[in-house]
């Protein structure tokens, strides 16, 4: 036992715990025994953290041993802390452990004992300090049960390194080198692992649903534009999820004209395929519009997925899809999107002709491109017809079924029926793609449903974070003008820097366009022109000031071609692009205009945006002053001073202001709108899947083979879809009979 000073400091009930901290271990006899017994104590917690700072300082541990307690009032009026090693262990009942628990107990007496006084404080009456076992070294101290604990700061930094992906040991290694080394952190990497297993137990107390619902909810009163649906099967169990936070909701009404949707697995637990909405933005970058986990991938589930993005879009429909080649995702859309124009994607289709044509495309060196001209080539449909047929009879592929049956979904993947309609520029899912493999950073097959909504929104904002540094570089760079003429000058002015670059080719391009003819036709004048370094032929009409080309590069992708510009030239038009040719999405002025949500209310893409900017300024404010008091003691202590002062003032001040009057009106009508929508939801659980590893998708064509499977797999998870089926089934078992 340390020899400790003769100075007797008593702490007094009204000071604070680190005044008496720091004069626990004053007053010892000769022998090295402390005088405890006048020291009172506020509380039975004061009294606990006393004698643990005490212990600390000595090197044992402690815990709580008995109490007796008021059973009316619920008041303690005594307690007991005793030495961790106090008594021994039960004797272990189990049989032939082959490596049983190190014993931790000796028995040791060591203990301090506190009753109620009639002043209301805790006196000492009875304090052992004698210890039969060996004290642990101060190099330890913090490995010691009592000693291990983590503070509400801490935790808050623990979580937060969770919530950004950083791993519990990187985690722990950076919070230790931050107070100096581990033994002055207070906890072990043990316990930071423990605590974040205890938070996610937590979190899904109430089970998957209800922690799903959870975050759902608390997503709706952050934003009342927040939308999300569930679907539930005949038991009550969620099937298929969908949801869009309200800057997703405010992309869409902006940029939703063009539309990539695509699935992926193992991005959770439950293997369930995830599906996203995505887009392009004015700066030609990946926009998410909302994202999805569906129980399977057949048309039924595809079907209420479509129908519910559309209500979550109040009813805006795009006017393009990119999808893959499955077929209950196309059954899906003709029957929800009937306007909308369904485009597969090329990557896909040229991946397939590999697989299906493998022998030409080794065996003759013209095949490859002769095919890819038929995809991408040819400005009429004539061309595309002539071209198609006469590589059938070159490589004798007339009875090629692969061949004849993507001929049959022709208009889905021609570009000569492609390049009609907007599709900014893009030819396959290669947006989908590039998300999902970024998803493929953040996402894990091990993550349980609330861990995956919140390392989704991780990856979701990391996308984001790629248009704000667009924005900035576009307010702080001026493109380069490869020409200094007035056109490229009103081009970069109104253009974000990724379409000025793409216009700015375009116009490049358009000097190397010679005009061959030209006709009059009363309103409508005609021009024959070609690019000098080819021999196709376009035709530009003008009538009635509109002008078109046939190479429909302004219809596909919202930017005037070179042959138009070249026009504009000859029609002397050299100063401004007229207004016909500018597509507001392109511009740097894109985002302006509001967007209404399914409650008709405006869509706030963060209505506590300039919260979050204030709370950034105070902490930047303060930051360098905890900076500079922290340089000497003195600085310290008088800015805590200051704290406690300037904290009650500013609990007087918000008293006077409303809490009610930080929200909109609309913004509340809203968020009550929403809340009592979402509060009827009464699921049992989530719908658990048999997950096939051989293959990834659940293809909606076995059900053209096995109708029997199908109608008992799908009778598990929509009670329509079950009546449909069997309908569908009673017909053709009539039709059978009838046949036989």
């Amino acid at each position: 036992m340390p020899i400790i000073s003769d100075e007797q400091i008593c702490p007094e009930g009204d000071k604070e715990n680190e005044d008496i901290y720091a004069n626990i271990m004053q007053n010892s006899d000769c022998q090295g025994k402390i005088s405890v017994w006048k020291m009172e104590f506020d509380s039975e917690e004061h009294a606990h953290q006393w004698y643990n700072e005490y212990a600390k300082e000595v090197g044992f541990s402690i815990r709580k041993q008995w109490k007796n307690e008021d059973r009316f009032s619920g008041v303690i009026s005594s307690r007991r802390f005793v030495c961790y090693k106090e008594g021994y262990r039960k004797k272990d009942k189990r049989v032939d452990v082959k490596k049983p628990r190190k014993e931790t107990r000796t028995g040791c007496l060591a203990r301090l004992t506190i009753s109620l006084q009639a002043n209301g404080k805790y006196r000492v009456i009875d304090f052992e300090s004698n210890h039969n076992h060996e004290l642990v070294d101060k190099s330890c101290v913090h490995m010691l049960p009592s000693q291990r604990i983590i503070t509400d700061v801490q935790a808050i930094e623990i979580e937060l390194a969770d919530n950004s992906g950083i791993p519990p040991k990187l985690a722990h290694e950076l919070m230790s080198r931050q107070v100096g080394g581990r033994e002055n952190l207070g906890f072990t990497k043990q316990d930071h692992k423990n605590y974040l297993r205890t938070k996610r137990k937590r979190d899904l107390q109430q089970g998957e649903v209800g922690g799903l619902l959870n975050y759902f909810l608390s997503q709706v009163s952050e934003n009342p534009s927040f939308f999300f649906r569930v679907q539930l099967d005949v038991e009550d169990q969620i099937t298929n999820i969908f949801w869009a936070d309200a800057k997703m909701i405010f992309d869409y009404g902006i940029y939703g004209d063009v539309v990539f949707f695509d699935t992926t697995y193992r991005t959770n637990k439950e293997c369930r395929p995830f599906g996203a909405f995505v887009g392009v933005n004015h700066h030609y970058q990946l926009v998410v519009f909302g994202a999805s986990l569906l129980y399977d991938e057949t048309t039924q589930s595809f079907e209420w997925l479509f129908h519910t993005f559309l209500e979550c879009m109040s009813g805006k429909k795009p006017k393009t899809i990119f999808t893959d080649r499955d077929p209950a995702m196309a059954k899906a859309i003709s029957l929800v999107m009937l306007e909308t124009y369904h485009r597969l994607c090329l990557w896909h289709i040229y991946q397939n002709a590999l697989k299906n044509l493998n022998h030409l495309f080794k065996s003759q060196k013209t095949f490859n491109a002769v095919f890819r001209s038929c995809i991408y080539d040819g400005e009429y449909e004539e061309e595309f017809i002539s071209a198609w047929e006469n590589m059938l009879e070159k490589y004798d592929l007339q009875e090629n079924e692969w061949l004849q049956d993507l001929f049959k979904v022709r208009e889905k993947w021609a570009m000569v029926y492609g390049r009609n309609t907007f599709s900014a520029g893009k030819k396959s899912t290669q947006l989908s793609e590039s998300f999902n493999s970024l998803l493929k950073d953040y996402l894990k097959s091990d993550l349980d449903i609330v861990q995956f909504f919140k390392h989704f929104q991780r990856a979701v904002d990391d996308v984001r974070y790629n248009e704000v540094r667009a924005n900035y570089d576009m307010s702080q760079k001026i493109p380069t003008l490869k020409v200094n003429v007035p056109l490229l000058r009103h081009a970069r002015d109104i253009y974000t820097g990724a379409v000025f670059s793409m216009f700015q080719d375009e116009f490049e391009k358009s000097l190397m366009v010679v005009v061959d003819t030209f006709h009059q036709s009363g309103l409508v004048s005609t021009y024959k022109i070609h690019n000098c370094e080819g021999s196709r032929q376009h035709t530009v009409t003008s009538s009635n000031g509109l002008i078109t080309c046939s190479c429909k590069n302004f219809e596909f992708v919202g930017i005037i071609c070179s042959h138009i510009l070249k026009v504009l030239d000859e029609m002397k038009i050299k100063l401004m692009i007229p207004e016909q040719f500018i597509l507001k999405r392109w511009t740097k002025n894109a985002r302006a205009g509001i967007v209404l949500d399914i409650h008709e209310c405006e869509v706030q893409s963060d209505p506590r945006l300039e919260m979050r900017a204030r709370y950034r300024n105070l902490c930047t404010t303060y930051v360098r002053l905890m900076g500079k008091a922290a340089e000497s003691k003195e600085a310290s202590d008088f800015l805590l001073s200051l704290a406690a002062e300037l904290d009650a003032k500013l609990e007087e001040y918000l008293k006077i202001e409303s809490p009610s009057e930080t929200l909109m009106p609309s913004s509340t009508s809203c968020e009550n709108q929403v809340v009592k929508s979402t509060c009827t939801i009464q699921a049992k659980g989530l719908k658990r899947r048999e997950v096939s590893r051989g293959r990834k998708r659940l293809k909606a064509h076995a059900a053209k083979y096995f109708p029997r499977l199908a109608l008992k797999k799908k009778s598990k998870y929509n009670i329509t879809v079950t009546v449909m089926t069997l309908e569908r089934h009673n017909e053709e078992t009539a039709r059978f009979k009838q046949k036989v």
